[in-house]
């Protein structure tokens, strides 16, 4: 072989490694912009519905297409990872329709595609190398958080009580007190788990631990985040809503000392996390009541317990700033600005006042806060922000490292195409369940004589008399998204007896839903 046909080979080699590192690049740009668009459309279409309370569009905008999953519910789970998060907001647009039956299939296939936060050791796995990291996270499988699969199996224990399905609900809640207890080692394991994708790639980890540990990272983390050291947090994990839930339905679907006792522990944790609230305080001595035997069911008034869902949760914005890297190539020390992208919660809205509650001959009671989805979120974001900022830096040092390489192998028409790479795939990944709410309220009141109880808003008036079952303890769930949607209220008999009524609050609004 003479020297120019060694040249012309070496030629055409550069010229294929260029080529297949600009497809990649190519292909990153396409994937990333096409997921965005994609995703942000849907969500549009769901909150415009979502938040004038017309909850079957909702669902609707949700849809998608399962015709590649298979006919086994094996198949079926392992699709379902791919529409969680499609999964989570129709199941709760179904609820709030009155669909139970539909709600709950959503939420189980929604739970089924979360796997990962029940199998030991699908962490590690999931989560993949370092060099993996190409494309921002909003192109991955949506991952939730635990607070989101908590309040999943809420929901769904509040659906089957509305269809009077004890047992299932029964599970349910024992699945959300299973989770809010197992919470804390999930979020250490998974920290751990993004350690280990260093160990995987020892070509950016040492880069990686020395920006990690960096003044100048440290600094730009205090002028574009803030400190998440600093954010209102609950001093243990808990989602003092299903906490609270757990308690009243073995408080009142109780078979036992054992379930008494269950009610009176979750009663109490969640009454140490919300010092001052007088419902609550009155909810724990009733429990200690009756588990010492002080006060017995068949003496007990009837109850009944106002739950208040109000307003539109918390949702993500990116934060982005730049870190200088410093780097060694062929010997020489070189340095490069990588793009750090992350995810920060803001609130939104929530519906002004409270509800007042009364009966025949009775005084309006008011609803009291009982918990902020905004600190909730923090309380478990504060828990895995070292996890996420290990991803984040190491997808910007991957990305800078590759700006780097580009640029020398493919001079200056690479290095824009690298630039242009990096700036467009360096997204945080700004995805969640968004018909959650801004915060929960909470009341209870003895069972009118009449069995009516009336809601007024203290804002807007009355909505509405309820006509309550003939049950010893009954549970009113109300949410309402935005001022501008009717309330929509959930009549249940705690002890799952009797099927629940939905309504849509005031009536002229709408009409209850069978």
């Amino acid at each position: 072989m003479d020297s120019m046909d060694l040249m012309d080979r070496r030629a055409n080699k550069g010229n294929q490694n260029r080529n297949g590192v600009l497809m990649v690049l190519a292909l990153g740009l396409l994937a990333s912009g096409c997921a965005s668009f994609n995703q942000r459309d849907q969500m549009a279409r769901f909150n415009a519905a979502y938040s004038d309370g017309d909850y079957l569009a909702a669902a609707e905008a949700m849809e998608f297409d399962a015709g590649q999953w298979q006919e086994t519910d094996k198949d079926r789970a392992d699709g379902a990872g791919e529409y969680v998060l499609e999964l989570l907001h129709q199941g709760e647009a179904l609820r709030l329709a009155g669909d139970y039956e539909g709600a709950v299939e959503a939420f189980d296939w929604a739970e089924a595609g979360m796997k990962y936060l029940d199998t030991e050791g699908a962490m590690a796995s999931a989560l993949g190398s370092v060099s993996s990291i190409l494309v921002n996270d909003s192109s991955r499988d949506y991952r939730a958080l635990m607070s989101e699969a908590i309040l999943l199996n809420t929901y769904k224990g509040l659906g089957f009580l509305a269809m009077a399905d004890s047992a299932d609900a029964r599970v349910e809640f024992n699945r959300a007190d299973d989770r809010t207890r197992r919470a804390v080692d999930y979020f250490s394991e998974e920290i751990q788990a993004r350690q280990q994708q260093l160990l995987g790639d020892p070509a950016s980890a040492g880069l990686v631990n020395r920006t990690l540990g960096s003044h100048d990272l440290k600094a730009a983390l205090e002028d574009n985040y803030g400190s998440p050291s600093r954010w209102q947090v609950f001093p243990d994990y808990i989602v003092p809503t299903s906490t609270y839930l757990h308690g009243l339905f073995f408080l009142a679907a109780s078979t036992g000392g054992a379930d008494t006792s269950k009610a009176l522990t979750s009663l109490q944790r969640v009454a140490g996390m919300v010092p001052g609230n007088e419902v609550l305080s009155e909810d724990v001595a009733l429990a200690e009541a009756l588990a010492s035997g002080q006060t017995s069911r068949q003496h007990l008034p009837p109850q009944v317990w106002v739950v208040y869902e109000n307003g539109l949760g918390p949702v993500l914005e990116e934060i982005r700033f730049e870190v200088p890297l410093l780097i060694s190539r062929h010997g020489e020390s070189q340095i490069i600005v990588a793009v750090v992208a992350l995810p920060r919660y803001r609130d939104r809205s929530a519906v002004p006042g409270h509800l007042r509650v009364t009966g025949e001959n009775q005084d309006q009671v008011a609803t009291e806060p009982l918990v902020s989805m905004g600190q909730v979120i923090q309380t478990e974001m504060q828990a895995r922000f070292p996890g996420v900022l290990i991803r984040a830096v190491s997808a910007a040092v991957v990305k800078g490292m590759i700006q780097s390489q580009v640029a020398e192998s493919m001079g200056a028409l690479g290095q824009f195409g690298a630039i242009l790479y990096t700036v467009s795939t360096t997204q945080a990944d700004l995805r969640g369940w968004q018909a959650l709410p801004d915060h929960w309220q909470i009341a209870r009141v003895e069972r009118p004589a009449d069995g009516n109880l009336i809601l007024t808003d203290s804002h807007q008036g009355e909505l509405g008399t309820l006509a309550l079952p003939p049950s010893p303890f009954t549970l009113v769930y109300v949410k309402r998204p935005t001022a501008a949607a009717p309330a929509t209220v959930m009549v249940m008999d705690l002890q799952g007896r009797h099927p629940g009524q939905t309504l849509t609050l005031p009536a002229s609004a709408g009409s209850a839903k069978q």
